[in-house]
């Protein structure tokens, strides 16, 4: 089987970024953005995934996390794309309910080429330490524009945003593995269509 991998580097006056990506791995996960805790949400990303995920990611975070948040989002979107190719064969849905103690969240994928976001989240703190909740958001919107991937997250229940969040990327993780499984069944791609 032809390997599902793909390297995306990224440079723009604000960021410098690199990633790396195995579909089939098997969750192994080098992260470094400089931000403490979306490097801890992207290592559950691959570690649940079962995604070799590298990032290296340097930027003005002295401005703000902003521009890395969403360059990382951009180049992972990327390189997940580019490591899918054709589509063909995959399951391209995937779906899950993850709980993390009080909170649960439900995530729901499709691989199909459509890139659209629903994001939904039921805690309302906005800060962990310094980082600014509302970033999450904006990873999630530039990893679906790239990633063609059309992304439903509910984040059901649970206010403290440490525990919602973590529940979100293992439920986006679970579901991204799910779509990306291959299908001995699925001739070509999973569409009517014949075309994603």
């Amino acid at each position: 089987m032809k390997k599902r991998t793909a390297t995306v580097r990224r440079k723009t006056r604000e960021t410098s970024i690199s990633v790396q990506v195995d579909l089939d791995g098997k969750g192994v996960t080098s992260i470094d953005t400089g931000v403490g805790f979306f490097d801890h949400m992207l290592e559950l990303l691959g570690k649940h995934a079962l995604i070799d995920l590298k990032i290296k990611a340097t930027g003005d975070l002295k401005v703000d996390y902003h521009h890395t948040v969403e360059d990382v989002g951009l180049a992972l979107g990327e390189a997940i794309d580019k490591a899918l190719g054709s589509r063909k064969g995959i399951c391209r849905y995937g779906w899950s309910l993850i709980p993390m103690d009080e909170a649960l969240s439900r995530v729901a994928i499709d691989l199909g080429g459509r890139p659209y976001l629903v994001y939904q989240l039921a805690t309302r703190r906005r800060k962990i330490l310094e980082f600014d909740v509302s970033l999450i958001e904006e990873f999630f919107k530039a990893l679906v524009s790239r990633a063609k991937m059309n992304l439903h997250i509910a984040q059901l229940y649970g206010p403290e945003p440490h525990h919602a969040l973590e529940s979100v990327f293992k439920g986006l993780a679970k579901a991204l593995c799910a779509a990306c499984a291959r299908d001995p069944r699925v001739k070509g791609v999973p569409s009517s269509k014949g075309k994603i």
